[in-house]
């Protein structure tokens, strides 16, 4: 059985201009190697929790746990060494002129030995299958390559956890989906924990849980295949049904005996060949 690497427990936070509490009561614990989405309408606090757990802000009350480790002021900057955060708009985290310089800047700012920096860029770069662009400047790159070298920067300094902040959200429907992948794949290559801040399908659909986030308040701790059966409007938190919920919906109301839960692409599908088959 896994550890948490993530522990919160009744965390608040308060905006210095606001009169509610942006974090309200919050608790959630995250087991190493999962992949977990936190979901809901924007200002409902996903953001600033975020921060909390990266140690940008200050609690103003309750205990942030990370990799065994309470959150304080003495060893904050340990703690941000497990994270790495790769953000909706990767141009805005590029600093050089080359792909392979600016996966090394951070690894620079460790006063790493040549040589062991080195190799860690160049896995980083296979890992995310981007070799050739070693020599690019990043910001002529596609908008999914752009975002696989910010991946690869946040993969060079080897954290326990990565934090997707909308990081897919500026993407094509086919580049989400290989993102999505790629994340996936370096989550079981390296036992990485995995937190998406997202409305997006398919990186909810990865993901091993999904928490939904209200007025800074946890609403739902559930797995994806239960969210949308689970929620009365999936709209009022800002999500949009699947293709596939809505296809389920709809044969469903025309008389057709689809199973009474939520079924991902491959699942309906199957459900509708195997019917076909049966006619």
């Amino acid at each position: 059985m896994s550890q948490n690497i993530i522990e919160v427990s009744n965390l608040k936070y308060k905006y210095d201009e606001s009169d509610k509490f942006a974090v309200n009561d919050f608790s959630m614990s995250i087991k190493q190697g999962e992949w977990v989405s936190i979901i809901g309408k924007n200002g409902s606090g996903k953001s600033t929790l975020i921060s909390l757990l990266d140690g940008l802000i200050e609690k103003n009350s309750g205990e942030i746990t990370i990799d065994g480790d309470t959150l304080n002021a003495s060893n904050v900057y340990g703690i941000r060494d497990k994270i790495g955060i790769v953000f909706q708009n990767p141009s805005n985290q590029f600093v050089a002129s080359t792909v392979e310089d600016d996966i090394a800047f951070g690894l620079e700012n460790h006063n790493l030995d040549q040589n062991i920096m080195h190799e860690k860029v160049y896995q980083a770069l296979k890992d995310v299958d981007m070799l050739e662009y070693a020599k690019n400047d990043p910001s002529r790159l596609s908008g999914g390559q752009k975002q696989r070298i910010a991946i690869a920067g946040v993969l060079a300094m080897q954290p326990k956890i990565i934090i997707l902040d909308e990081a897919t959200s500026m993407l094509d429907p086919k580049a989400k989906i290989l993102i999505t992948n790629l994340i996936n794949d370096v989550r079981n290559k390296y036992n990485l924990t995995i937190i998406s801040i997202t409305h997006d399908i398919n990186e909810i659909q990865e993901s091993s849980r999904t928490i939904l986030i209200k007025d800074g308040q946890k609403i739902l701790d559930t797995t994806p295949s239960e969210l949308f059966t689970q929620l009365a409007s999936v709209e009022e938190y800002g999500l949009r049904l699947p293709f596939s919920e809505k296809l389920r919906l709809k044969l469903a109301d025309s008389g057709f005996n689809v199973p009474d839960k939520y079924l991902n692409d491959e699942e309906i599908i199957e459900w509708i060949t195997q019917y076909h088959s049966k006619m």
